[in-house]
């Protein structure tokens, strides 16, 4: 299926947001996440993810390290603050509501 540009673009933030708080990663683990996450339907580009990242970071509800991967290459890991941990709560129940909504329209259609 192809999803659209603008569910991918509202989805990114709570995406990222949650898979960090699984734990500490770099970009492209986070695409491979998304992916998996979605059965190979959400397939992210670099070029989509790091503005996100970038302005996540800028916004200090993520920060950025470095450090070695095993092959000894340089990695920038990404970390979700305390400020993300409160964003990913807000964006979860507006997500939450959103898909009650939908949910709602949809099973009525279904009835007609």
């Amino acid at each position: 299926m192809n999803v659209s540009k603008d569910l991918i673009a509202a989805s990114a933030v709570p995406l990222i947001l949650a898979i960090l708080k699984q734990g500490d990663s770099y970009g492209y683990s986070i695409i491979k996440k998304v992916k998996e996450l979605s059965g190979n339907e959400l397939v992210w580009s670099e070029g989509m993810l790091y503005p996100v990242l970038h302005r996540l970071e800028d916004q200090n509800l993520i920060q950025s390290y470095w450090r070695n991967s095993e092959t000894g290459r340089r990695r920038k890991y990404y970390t979700i603050k305390d400020d993300g941990l409160k964003e990913l709560e807000l964006q979860k129940k507006q997500w939450d509501m959103v898909h009650s909504a939908l949910s709602k329209t949809w099973q009525k259609l279904n009835q007609e």
